[in-house]
């Protein structure tokens, strides 16, 4: 069932077990879960069915450190949440990416890929996804990796009918949580906000916290500022360890025969590092994306090469090859307790809910990635005669970022991470908030670490788990 306001859903009588926030890829897998197990559950969506300037001026805030996008513009606040404008690219984090890094502080899961592994058929039937094929190695340094860009599912649009058949989910739209109230132990209550105004409160058995990479976080440091502390009793973690996926071209390269690469049906190739040229460079996972260079622009390099890297030149000059291809590079970003969420003390929105202050730097870990990660691919490139890779300029003369280019993946990870250690972590192996009997939280803030990438497809993965283990867990 669907309604468009809480004072529809009130009179309806439905009686729900479990309170969802938010209607986004975790929301809605979780509550998909719950609904086919028979336990009755309602979502509570901040937006309505579309998209609406007012709705999204709640997510405004500011950002402190690194050049990053508007904070009202990198997620979207209606049914589907920000499903509504994803690209549709689709990888699982790799095994290697739930594994602590020696050379990395705080990384590592307290689960591994395996855990996630029997959820990947669901997974791949809800984002219209083929079977995902195994890497293939291309060096004992470079592997070629499938990125497989689905039709972009956009979850409001196709569960809605699902969901507005289902006896067991309601979905309530204009309806959010302003904060969460508890003891310490359990949330007892919700405090909502419903079409512009205050809506009273409301009570379930349990609770699960789904608005976001960055709302997660928001919330629940407001819920624990306004109970004192009784919604995270251990919150030294909370809103901490932030993380995104950088994204510049790194530079280009020019090839022997771009044929060479397996390419998607957009003809662009993937390439990631093997773990072993991780560990002995020291650095985070990487994926560089191949794209082609039409031809006019690949005179242009090699003209550029003869004045700056003249040995080069020669080698494409005695190849006679008409073939380039600019590199762009994605990376995983290691987990710093500095780069964190925190709740503005000056700004408010609408309902009076502190906005968002996101502390967000790049460290040093993350440029040698970018700079040691193109060196490894060119270097691979040489040893099997491919082709030759030209770093940027700005990269390889230590210059700044630029500040035209794509910045990051819009990928928002981390904050309520997951963990066994309660200072570094605000939920366990379950989603659960460390201390609290009733109150989990789904989406990409509980990762770790962040991998290379996109996270749309762990999201859901996690969540298929989530709501497996709270249908075992919550009896009808």
């Amino acid at each position: 069932m669907i309604f468009d306001s809480y004072e529809a859903f009130r009179a309806a009588n439905f009686a729900a077990k479990v309170c969802i926030l938010g209607s986004g890829p975790a929301g809605t897998t979780i509550a998909r879960k719950l609904g086919a197990a028979g336990i009755p559950v309602v979502v509570l969506e901040a937006g309505s069915r579309e998209f609406s300037d007012d709705s999204q001026d709640f997510y405004r805030g500011v950002t402190v450190g690194d050049p990053y996008f508007d904070l009202d513009i990198t997620r979207l606040r209606f049914m589907g949440g920000s499903s509504n404008h994803w690209a549709g690219w689709c990888r699982v984090l790799d095994s290697q990416d739930f594994e602590p890094k020696a050379w990395a502080p705080d990384t590592g899961w307290p689960i591994s890929r395996a855990e996630i592994e029997p959820y990947l058929p669901e997974v791949q039937d809800m984002l219209e996804l083929p079977d995902f094929r195994p890497d293939v190695p291309i060096s004992d340094d470079i592997r070629w990796v499938q990125l497989i860009k689905s039709p972009a599912v956009r979850f409001g649009e196709k569960f809605a009918d699902e969901l507005d058949r289902s006896r067991n989910v309601a979905v309530v739209l204009s309806t959010y949580a302003t904060e969460l109230t508890g003891d310490g132990k359990r949330v007892t209550g919700a405090k909502l906000w419903s079409n512009g105004q205050n809506a009273g409160s409301f009570i379930a058995d349990y609770f699960i916290v789904c608005t976001g990479g960055l709302e997660n976080s928001r919330l629940l440091l407001w819920s624990n500022q306004r109970s004192n502390g009784g919604v995270v009793p251990k919150a030294t973690a909370l809103g901490r360890y932030w993380m995104e996926h950088p994204t510049f071209e790194g530079g280009n390269a020019i090839l022997a025969d771009y044929s060479e690469f397996e390419v998607d049906a957009t003809n662009e190739a993937f390439f990631s590092p093997t773990l072993a040229a991780m560990e002995r460079l020291e650095i985070m996972n990487f994926g560089i994306r191949l794209i082609e260079t039409p031809y006019p622009g690949i005179k242009s390099v090699i003209a550029d090469l003869a004045c700056t890297v003249p040995e080069m030149a020669e080698w494409v000059l005695s190849q006679n090859l008409r073939c380039a291809a600019q590199l762009y590079v994605a990376w995983e970003q290691a987990p710093l307790a500095s780069n964190q969420i925190r709740l503005s003390k000056t700004d408010v929105d609408h309902a009076g809910v502190p906005r968002i202050e996101l502390h967000w730097k790049k460290s040093e870990l993350e440029r040698r990635t970018l700079l040691e990660g193109l060196r490894l691919f060119g270097k691979t490139l040489v040893r099997k005669d491919l082709g030759r890779v030209r770093i940027a300029d700005w990269l390889a003369s230590g210059g700044d970022y630029p500040t035209n280019e794509e910045l990051a993946g819009h990928h928002h990870m981390g904050g309520t991470r997951m963990g066994t250690d309660v200072t570094k972590s605000v939920v366990d192996a379950n989603s659960k908030v460390h201390g609290m009997d009733n109150l989990y939280v789904g989406g990409s803030s509980v990762f770790c670490t962040s991998g290379e990438c996109n996270p749309t497809t762990t999201i859901v993965a996690l969540a298929c788990r989530l709501g497996d283990h709270l249908g075992k867990l919550i009896r009808v």
